[in-house]
């Protein structure tokens, strides 16, 4: 009986023991996430880096070698991202002087009536030769049409499987719909339609929320294509499983055929994740070279 109730004591002590151990590093788990999603909250809704890019492109036109082209990709205002964060990237983007600015896609989550407001400072971005848009798959989640109506009131201008000039017939600005589109009762991406009847000498430049689409635009004779989507990863060593639903694309400048692709991390978050780590976001300043 005397072994059995010293057996039980020892039990008992061990189990507490454990129990202790357990709390301990159960409240260092719950710090370390607190810390880690600060750290995340902060690093996503700071104001984005800019990152430069130079990027050799074929069929460059000599009066177009050295063009500039600002990328603002994923927005996403919403509860987090309101006006004055859009304001002050306007202000960082047109502190670049570039050429064209083109904005690729999910803009927003919310309807017009309530962030329509917040995307107003996008209508003092100042370009060259214009700004462009796509949507994203979050545009057809928050009102497509009205959205479509809204953004040209910015100066803002959607190519919805269009092209347009931006530097004369140097430059072949190119944009599509969103895959999502299909899904939603919506015109799906067409690069054919996009680019029909464009100027067969100039760049061409394809603008496309998702990069899913790079190996087929390559295959249509695009020289560059920019698209976001992806946030980068959001956080290090997240990119390698967000790239395996991406076509093995998540951040930064890929080579695809004879056309080069650049898939931004984006200017924003998504308050659906928003947390940034290791994975900044940015305003992306391309400047296209000869060969």
């Amino acid at each position: 009986a005397l072994y059995l109730l010293v057996l039980l004591c020892l039990r008992k002590s061990r189990t507490e023991r454990f129990r202790i151990i357990g709390n301990r590093v159960n409240v260092v788990l719950l710090v370390l996430s607190a810390v880690l999603a600060t750290v995340g909250m902060i690093g996503g809704t700071r104001v984005p880096q800019v990152r430069e890019e130079t990027i050799v492109v074929n069929r460059l036109p000599e009066e177009a070698d050295g063009l500039t082209v600002a990328v603002l990709a994923d927005l996403h205002v919403d509860g987090i991202t309101r006006e004055d964060r859009v304001r002050k990237i306007v202000e960082r983007t047109n502190a670049l002087n570039p050429d064209i600015v083109v904005i690729a896609g999910d803009f927003v989550d919310g309807t017009v009536p309530v962030h329509g407001g917040d995307l107003r400072p996008l209508a003092d971005l100042k370009a060259r030769y214009g700004v462009f848009g796509v949507p994203g798959n979050h545009e057809y989640y928050s009102g497509y049409e009205e959205w479509m109506e809204f953004l040209p009131t910015l100066g803002i201008r959607m190519l919805l499987n269009e092209h347009a000039p931006a530097g004369g017939e140097a430059v072949v600005l190119a944009g599509v719909t969103d895959p999502v589109a299909g899904i939603m009762g919506k015109e799906e991406p067409d690069i054919s339609k996009a680019l029909k009847g464009a100027p067969e000498k100039g760049v061409r430049i394809l603008v496309s929320h998702q990069p899913r689409l790079a190996r087929e635009a390559a295959a249509y004779g695009v020289d560059l294509q920019v698209s976001g989507h992806t946030h980068g990863g959001m956080i290090a060593g997240m990119d390698r499983l967000v790239a395996r639903f991406n076509e093995g694309f998540v951040s930064g400048l890929y080579t695809v055929g004879n056309m080069k692709l650049y898939v931004s991390n984006g200017a924003g978050i998504w308050n659906g994740f928003p947390i940034r780590i290791g994975v900044p976001s940015e305003i992306v300043l391309i400047r296209l070279r000869k060969e």
